[in-house]
């Protein structure tokens, strides 16, 4: 597929950015979900932000960094790479939550029936009030903030070899964001924090593979807004965002290592596929005339695949059906009988993002409690089976909405282009009905339903004809061009 152009929504159209605010305003209502909080947890967030609980221990010397999208303001996590003889040093400040959030309080509660920040657009839905999210616990450069310091030592394969988490004061220097993080590394201006991401992350990557983990290379559908201007377009990852990516990896691991040897966790789980799955997979290859060895397992056939031809854009979507299922599963006493992340093939956790997941902030308590050799705190005991469903619940509303806002932007977009003629590539058909199945668009970046009275022909360059772009009903459909 060829590098796409975006196609703008200007506030004079027909169908302007107004239109499209009402439009997440109305899917926000269908889903119960609103940026605003109660006017307790507003007040309870700003007491908290004036009055953090800060640890002693003082590593404000580290020069860590934060690498995000340019426009984040919720940070996360903050980074510093050293040598260490032939192996890493990595240190990895995650914000503290609980510096400013008590179990119980309005803050607290909030978050236990969000679950996590929902994004659609420019509509962000956030865990917890900007107060804190995006101001006291983020963080922002220049600014002491209360972290959970993760250290863990790498040696020169890659391998994580001893890991230690505390509670610390820290400071970044420097809001860094992907593209001029890749830029400063491919021109070799880059400080050795960012020259050593890219060495760590590299090999890290190696031992993905070794090791028999998936990432599928789909290009992300993204919307940008510059005022009234609205787009739609598709971003592959450059490196340095998987760079920094192996990083969190990186640190789940060692957080499901400590969590699986002291018995007693929050673990991010996916169970291995279904062997017919990986059967129908087969035919899809042989389907779309793909070579795929009987040998060979599927995570290096998936990991060859190019996104940029058509039959293998086709076969990517039809490996997603192999990463459905991931949930969480807390345990105490007992591991659970399928710990394994299969996709990632290992162990593992989610601790990085606590002001954007509720599950971070509880398996993060633990690893700091069994660093410190302490017990582990009875508010996260007490919920340890109840955050996993909390959990689920709010992935299935996240991608509820990010998937409307995504359909209704697109029949925004297109709204008057109905009749028109595009190029696309069929990327899925139904199993159940070959006349019905999706086709991706470059010019616009949409990903739609299409229909036509034969069987569509899987990962095949297709003229398309648009039959509906409807805003009130998010409606978008496709049908075959004649001939």
């Amino acid at each position: 597929m060829s590098s796409s152009r975006v196609v703008r929504v200007h506030a004079g159209d027909q169908v302007g950015a107004q239109t499209l605010r009402d439009g997440i305003a109305k899917i926000q209502a269908e889903l119960k979900v609103t940026p605003a909080f109660a006017p307790e947890v507003e007040e309870a967030a700003r007491r908290a932000a004036a009055a953090p609980r800060v640890p002693d221990l003082d590593r404000t010397d580290l020069p860590l960094v934060t690498i995000d999208p340019a426009s984040s303001l919720d940070l996360d996590q903050a980074l510093h790479l050293e040598r260490d003889g032939s192996g890493y040093v990595v240190h990895y400040a995650i914000a503290d939550v609980a510096a400013f959030v008590e179990p119980g309080d309005p803050v607290d509660l909030a978050a236990n029936e969000r679950g996590e920040t929902l994004y659609g657009a420019d509509s962000k839905i956030p865990l917890h009030p900007t107060a804190i999210s995006e101001d006291a616990a983020s963080l922002l450069p220049d600014q002491v903030r209360p972290a959970l310091l993760w250290t863990i030592h790498v040696d020169d394969t890659g391998e994580g070899t001893e890991v230690q988490v505390e509670r610390a004061r820290v400071r970044s220097t420097a809001k860094l964001d992907y593209a001029s993080v890749q830029a400063s590394i491919d021109d070799g201006t880059a400080g050795e924090t960012l020259q050593l991401l890219k060495e760590l992350g590299e090999l890290r990557l190696a031992r993905e593979a070794a090791r028999g983990g998936i990432s599928l290379p789909l290009p992300e559908q993204e919307v940008d807004i510059e005022g009234d201007d609205w787009s739609l377009h598709f971003r592959s990852l450059i490196p340095a965002e998987s760079w920094n990516a192996q990083i969190s990896l990186l640190t789940g691991f060692a957080a499901a290592s400590l969590m699986v040897y002291a018995r007693v966790g929050l673990l991010r789980t996916l169970p291995p596929p279904d062997p017919r799955d990986v059967q129908r997979l087969h035919r899809t290859a042989r389907a779309l005339h793909l070579e795929w060895p009987a040998e060979q397992l599927y995570p290096d056939f998936i990991r060859a695949l190019d996104p940029g031809k058509p039959s293998e854009a086709a076969m990517i979507t039809a490996c997603t059906r192999l990463l459905r299922g991931s949930g969480y599963v807390g345990f105490d006493g007992e591991v659970p009988a399928d710990p394994v992340h299969s996709a990632l093939a290992s162990e593992y956790a989610h601790v990085t993002a606590p002001l954007r997941r509720l599950g971070d902030r509880y398996a993060g308590e633990i690893c700091v409690a069994l660093c410190a050799g302490t017990d582990v705190p009875g508010w996260v005991l007490e919920k340890l089976h109840v955050v996993p469903q909390t959990m689920r619940d709010s992935g299935r509303r996240a991608h509820q909405y990010e998937a409307a806002v995504l359909d209704l932007v697109e029949a925004g977009v297109l709204r008057q282009r109905v009749g028109e003629s595009f190029e696309g590539v069929i990327v899925d058909v139904d199993e159940r009905d070959d006349k019905r199945g999706t086709v991706t668009l470059q010019d616009p970046a949409v990903e739609a339903r299409v229909t036509d009275d034969a069987a569509l022909p899987l990962g095949t360059d297709v003229q398309v004809v648009l039959a509906q772009a409807d805003v009130e009903s998010r409606a978008v459909s496709f049908t075959l061009a004649p001939g």
